[in-house]
């Protein structure tokens, strides 16, 4: 079992730069590739980034492609997401999720999740 904790959300004026954080506690997260999403009011959960179980790869979506970089600490444990150039259309609520490495579409534990609000 592992527990997930999403930090680092807050308001941010539209340009600005926040940095999210998701803290695994139960187990390292070593074994599993790790993903961010994100979920505005009345709108479903999308998909954001996405970092391969060995920490190589990434994908992101195509709107914060370029502004985006998820990112892994070196002990496994604690996964960010470093978001710049904000637009009124990134806040929603973020959260993480470790997930199936062989099947990126398989969740295997969701994070409370971290209110981000963007002003214009």
């Amino acid at each position: 079992q592992v527990q997930l904790v999403e930090s680092g959300g807050g308001l941010v004026q539209a340009g600005g730069s926040l940095r999210l954080s998701c803290a695994a506690s139960g187990r390292t997260l070593n074994t599993y590739a790790m993903g961010w999403f994100r979920q505005a009011p009345g709108k479903d959960r999308e998909f954001v980034a996405v970092l391969s179980w060995r920490g190589v790869n990434t994908f992101y979506s195509d709107p914060v492609k370029g502004r985006f970089t998820i990112s892994r600490d070196n002990a496994g444990n604690t996964v960010y997401l470093q978001m710049n150039s904000l637009k009124p259309e990134d806040a929603a609520v973020y959260y993480c999720a470790a997930l199936d490495r062989e099947n990126y579409s398989r969740v295997k534990f969701w994070g409370q999740g971290t209110q981000v609000t963007v002003s214009s």
